[in-house]
């Protein structure tokens, strides 16, 4: 059995009917009960007044009950709304009032409770779901991604990464986070199975890997942060792993000492890099990283050429995306969509605010943030190329950049971070011998206007709540280090 997302309904329904289709800490559901289950979901969100047409909160973490209520919505033509339980109920309250949805369905305890106050169907139809990601003026604003686009992007997965019969999928990313996105479409649309990692299972590094071991679990799609974390785990490798064949990254750059490091563990694996952001339903470029590529090593490695529907093109060094898998604009706000889509070709278009460029094959570089572009000293300089450099320094495997500035929000400097392949004790850590040269080492990679004035070791990057590295963090953890210097003896 597999579910189908070009119709939205279960097929194949005589086939391997008792095979695993979801994990979960609850136990492993199969794909018969997974059908039966989401039929008799279906029968009580229509009594709790959920209609085709009108948006449905979905709230929880990593409960079965809640790709059931996924799916459910997928089969009614409800647009499902994902808002993990790590939000604030405020924020929760927010998004239900803004979807006007009609009902919340706590899928913790499977309960259908109270929706918006004055509940409407919504105005754009067809749609999938509804993803909230931060407005910039602290208001969520909420991506609109139609039900073509999730079929196109499932397609993508069925036919171009030859991924194999019915694997299992690790699903570690909250549901409101557009990449998890991958692992839901990859394990039920090719009749696999979705193990779901819930934050208690990862937070116990041997717990994790167990649960993985059992579940058999072949595709890992996961941020590079999230990756070197379990780095720290001496468990992680392909002897305890050993179905593991295929990591998928994205949501951040790639750099080849993080995809060695992975080799060394695992030496038979792929590694697929792709890009894309939210209003391009999860991703939109691909590449493999094969022998040619390995060898190049290029820092970081490309994110890779347009998947077969869509069209990327760089338009004055900014990333920009055309085609049927571009959102439906933001909810309620054409103020927003007016900076941001556009017509290419006939086709839907967004301006990424990424910054790239483009080589002779169409792969694309992702170089940076528009909004991580700094000028310091008269000096235009990208983060992510600092970022980048910082990752080849000796025992180095990522380094970030912070830009520090004053409260009027004047830029005074840029302070290096660099997470070690053998990190030490503390959250900030003395450099190692093999870096005590360090701004001699970047001199030979970089002119001197883009080396940091200070260098931090850290045991590990912090993370968001969707796993990329929390620049702000770092800010503290420099605010830490300079305390801890101004109070040691003289």
């Amino acid at each position: 059995m597999r579910f189908d997302f070009d119709q939205c309904q279960f097929v194949e329904c005589d086939v391997a009917t008792t095979a695993p289709a979801l994990y979960s800490s609850a136990g492993v559901m199969d794909w018969r009960s997974l059908q039966a289950a989401t039929d008799a979901w279906i029968e009580r969100a229509r009594a709790a007044g959920v209609a085709p047409g009108h948006a449905l909160v979905i709230s929880g973490h990593k409960q079965a009950a809640f790709v059931v209520a996924m799916l459910g919505c997928l089969r009614m033509d409800v647009t499902y709304v994902p808002v993990d339980t790590i939000n604030p109920a405020a924020r929760l309250h927010k998004i239900t009032q803004l979807v006007h949805a009609a009902a919340v369905y706590d899928a913790a305890a499977d309960a259908f409770l109270p929706g918006a106050e004055q509940p409407k169907p919504l105005v754009e139809p067809g749609l999938a779901y509804i993803m909230f990601t931060s407005g910039s003026t602290g208001d969520p604003k909420g991506v609109q991604i139609g039900r073509d686009s999730v079929a196109l992007f499932t397609g993508w997965i069925r036919d171009c990464l030859a991924l194999g019969p019915a694997p299992a999928f690790m699903n570690q990313m909250l549901f409101s986070f557009d990449f998890s996105l991958f692992d839901l479409c990859g394990a039920l649309g090719l009749g696999g199975s979705c193990v779901l990692c819930p934050r208690e299972v990862i937070a116990d590094s041997a717990q994790f890997i167990e649960h993985l071991r059992h579940a058999q679990v072949a595709v890992w799609a996961s941020t590079p942060s999230f990756v070197r974390q379990q780095m720290l785990n001496p468990l992680f490798n392909a002897e305890h792993l050993p179905a593991l064949r295929v990591f998928v990254f994205g949501a951040e750059s790639l750099t080849p000492r993080v995809a060695e490091e992975l080799w060394a563990r695992f030496p038979q694996v792929r590694i697929i890099n792709s890009y894309g952001p939210t209003e391009a339903t999860c991703s939109t470029t691909w590449v493999e990283i094969d022998t040619a590529l390995r060898a190049a090593a290029p820092n970081p490695f490309p994110i890779g050429v347009g998947k077969p529907y869509a069209e990327v093109f760089i338009d004055d060094g900014e990333i920009c995306m055309a085609g049927h898998h571009v959102m439906r604009g933001y909810l309620e706000r054409p103020d927003l969509d007016a900076g941001v889509l556009f017509q290419h070709n006939g086709k839907r278009a967004y301006r990424s605010g990424d910054l790239g460029d483009m080589d002779a094959l169409g792969r694309v570089y992702f170089r940076g943030r528009k909004d991580d572009q700094i000028k310091l000293n008269g000096y235009r300089i990208e983060l992510a190329e600092v970022d980048a450099v910082l990752s080849t320094l000796p025992g180095v495997i990522a380094g970030a950049t912070v830009a520090m500035r004053r409260p009027d929000g004047t830029l005074v400097r840029m302070v290096g971070f660099v997470e070690l392949a053998e990190p030490g004790e503390g959250a900030v850590q003395p450099l190692p011998p093999a870096l005590q040269d360090w701004k001699a080492l970047l001199a030979e990679r970089v002119p001197p206007y883009m080396i940091p004035s200070e260098l931090l070791a850290v045991d590990s990057f912090p993370s968001t709540i969707s796993n990329k590295v929390d620049r702000k963090q770092l800010e503290q953890r420099y605010a830490l280090a300079r305390t801890l210097r101004t109070q040691e003896p003289k």
